[in-house]
């Protein structure tokens, strides 16, 4: 019976992955608590982020990491608090370290030597340049965050990074993945999840007809599905009725600053088609609310915020030949909450160690 037992042991220790038990308790709350400093350039300049684990101590059990992005609220604990929802629902709390960066902008008043972005136009959601220290762009904090979860003395078995942002956050996923220079350097394979930015920065000076599914009529009436819509049709748009349409951050024209300026197109085009990147756009996300851009360069992109991610998922696959994915999340709107916390999200975010 004591052989028989012992047999039965081994083969179910061997039937699922062992699981090394995180070297603390995971800090849950949105509160002080679960914050820490990250340090960004070669001096003093320091940014906030709420995270479950420490990033600096290190951490046998931890083998996934979500960094989500807030919206334009800058309301970093919400998104912590949804990402925190999302692993226990998942049951991924244990062995995810959960991040969300606080990107101060605006009004918002800093601590003493932390960092401020500025508010003129779309700036922290591009890689611009800090208010307060021009050296720095916006995309240098994920990119701090990043070589800090890459380090195997904190985390040796890290296997996977996820990139997430929701709204205005999404904006910064999709530009941080076809921006960033850290992605082939770090030794962990890193993913994009980009749920329901109101713009893209379009690789091409074409954009959807509208006609189809660009349609404004038909793409209000888009919830009615929760299959992708296909038929986009791409051509010359008229700038006369929007001369800035192709204009960082919504095309790649006239990057002047940040993160991006010394770029070349081809090389943001190559990286945009490269990373793996899965779009999350809500199946009822067809109306002009939740700070919806109605400016002439967004309108350019499509009539919704749907009808916007499914034209570009098109463009970036069938005319630059990418692999990106998209996921209708059902019965969801502009909702970060809904978004991230429903079951068909989970692999995406939480993918497989």
């Amino acid at each position: 019976m004591r052989t028989s037992a012992f047999i039965l042991t081994i083969l179910l220790a061997s039937a699922s992955p062992l699981r090394l038990p995180a070297a603390t308790p995971a800090c849950t709350t949105s509160t002080p608590a679960c914050t820490e400093w990250v340090t960004l350039g070669s001096g003093l300049a320091k940014s906030m982020i709420y995270r479950s684990y420490s990033l600096d101590t290190r951490n046998e059990g931890i083998r996934r990491a979500l960094i989500m992005v807030h919206g334009t609220n800058r309301n970093a604990d919400h998104y912590f608090a949804t990402a925190m929802a999302a692993a226990f629902l998942a049951g991924a709390v244990e062995d995810t370290v959960v991040i969300a960066p606080h990107i101060i902008a605006c009004n918002d008043k800093p601590e003493a030597n932390e960092v401020l972005w500025s508010c003129n136009g779309d700036s922290w959601r591009s890689g611009g340049a800090a208010a307060s220290h021009p050296e720095l762009s916006s995309f240098d904090l994920t990119d701090a965050i990043l070589r800090k979860l890459a380090k195997k003395s904190t985390f040796p078995n890290l296997t996977a990074i996820v990139v997430a942002g929701h709204s205005a956050g999404g904006q910064y996923a999709t530009r941080y993945a076809m921006a960033n220079r850290v992605h082939d350097s770090l030794g962990v394979p890193i993913t994009y999840v980009v749920a329901n930015p109101s713009s893209y920065a379009w690789p091409d000076a074409r954009r959807a007809q509208p006609s189809g599914d660009a349609d404004a009529a038909d793409a209000k009436d888009g919830w009615k599905s929760q299959a992708v819509h296909t038929k986009y049709t791409f051509g010359a748009y008229d700038n006369s009725k929007c001369p800035n349409f192709n204009r960082w951050p919504l095309g790649l024209e006239n990057r002047t600053g940040g993160y991006t300026a010394k770029m070349s197109d081809e090389e943001l085009k190559k990286q945009l088609v490269a990373r793996p990147t899965t779009y999350l756009l809500g199946q009822v996300d067809t109306l002009p609310l939740g700070g919806f851009d109605s400016s002439c360069s967004a309108m350019a992109q499509g009539p919704t915020r749907r009808a916007r991610g499914e034209a570009f998922l098109k463009f970036v696959n069938e005319e630059m030949g990418a692999k990106h994915q998209a996921i209708i999340v059902p019965e969801c709107g502009h909702n970060d909450r809904c978004i991230y916390t429903t079951d068909v999200v989970f692999p995406v975010i939480f993918p497989k160690p």
